[in-house]
């Protein structure tokens, strides 16, 4: 079918498959991701995001008061 391998969207280099959480139904389901691209040529190379103060998502947003 397809490769199982996970690529940058952005410059096509593999990145690592993350494990993140998504609640269904009251449970808490497994949800494969693409992880940060570790390209430092990469225009979403992972330290850029952090620095710029942009976030993608990557964390569940916490309860506001």
């Amino acid at each position: 079918m397809g490769s199982d391998e996970r690529v940058c969207p952005v410059c096509g280099q593999p990145v690592e498959t993350v494990v993140r959480r998504h609640k269904t139904l009251g449970a808490w389901v497994p949800v494969w991701a693409d992880g940060p691209c570790r390209n430092p040529e990469c225009e979403a190379h992972a330290g850029q995001a952090a620095e710029s103060g942009e976030d993608h998502g990557g964390a569940p947003a916490g309860k506001s008061s």
